[in-house]
């Protein structure tokens, strides 16, 4: 497995799709998902790529996969690159612990994120209205405070370099109707209780985290990622104390470098000191290990 892949190149594989961080690739029945080492940090990619963090992506959703597939089912088809069509047998090196063969499902419009703690931009939008997405909270919560219920808080699917933006859980509805919108709330409010229960016995705290759901013979299925540092926010459970940011096993600790500099926060990206790749990588690593006993 190549230690860092900021960006696949499979000449005879139809490339569909280049996220922030994942390559997608059409094989006609299905989707091939390679999980990059890109980073990014206020919607811009940076030009470095974090050691082994598209193989830690992968493995932690497929570990929680697996944990909620009587909750719901998920668009894994394989993970191995054995499994996959033998076109790609040739890009294994690349392939390799980073990608998953998936059902070819119609996204969902909407990102299904769910808070258990008041934090980022739920803080921000809390200090000023006093509610999340238009649901009321109580007053004097301080920052990192956990809430009395996870809430369901959806946003938009924005562009590439454009942001995300809070919704009602009635605009939820206007998009993907009545039976849909109740559907994905309360499936990504049940894999979040029990993400949590399993994450506080692992000295993790799972504060809040995005899902996205897709329809696949005419279900909803979920796809995407599954609870990773890049989805969700992680926090070390014995370094807890609420009242200000925590320390985390996710990008934050980049985001936090970053908010240091003089910079715009649009592309193009400030070249990252080594220092800062190699510690962004660990803490990406110590996730992985604490959530599945891994180690890439």
């Amino acid at each position: 497995m190549s230690t860092t892949l900021t960006q696949s190149t499979f000449s005879d594989l139809k490339l569909v799709n280049r996220g922030k961080v994942r390559d997608i690739y059409d094989l006609g029945e299905y989707l091939l998902l390679v999980t990059t080492d890109r980073i990014s940090a206020f919607d811009v990619i940076m030009n470095e790529g974090i050691p082994h963090k598209g193989f830690v992506l992968t493995q932690i959703s497929k570990f929680w996969f697996e944990q909620m597939a009587d909750i719901i089912p998920n668009h894994i088809v394989a993970t191995e690159v054995s499994d996959f069509p033998a076109v790609t047998h040739q890009y294994r090196d690349q392939l390799e612990g980073r990608s998953m063969l998936v059902k070819k499902a119609k996204p969902l419009p909407v990102e299904c994120i769910v808070r258990g703690y008041v934090s980022g931009s739920g803080w921000k939008e809390y200090q000023q209205t006093g509610s999340i997405c238009g649901i009321s909270l109580p007053a004097g919560l301080v920052e990192s405070q956990q809430l009395p219920e996870p809430i369901f808080t959806p946003s938009t699917k924005a562009e590439l370099g454009e942001h995300d933006e809070n919704i009602p859980f009635s605009k939820v509805v206007d998009l993907c109707g009545q039976e849909i919108a109740e559907t994905i709330s309360n499936t990504t409010l049940e894999i979040y209780k029990r993400a949590r229960a399993l994450a506080d016995t692992k000295g993790i705290i799972i504060a809040d985290t995005k899902f996205e759901f897709g329809i696949f013979e005419d279900r909803v299925i979920w796809i995407d990622e599954a609870l990773t540092p890049d989805s969700s926010r992680f926090w070390p459970k014995d370094l807890y104390r609420p009242g200000g940011p925590q320390p985390s096993f996710d990008k934050q600790f980049l985001r936090d470098y970053l908010e240091t500099l003089d910079w715009g926060k649009k592309a193009p990206a400030p070249p990252l000191p080594a220092e800062i790749v190699r510690k962004t990588g660990e803490k990406y690593i110590e996730a992985l290990y604490r959530i599945t006993g891994m180690k890439p």
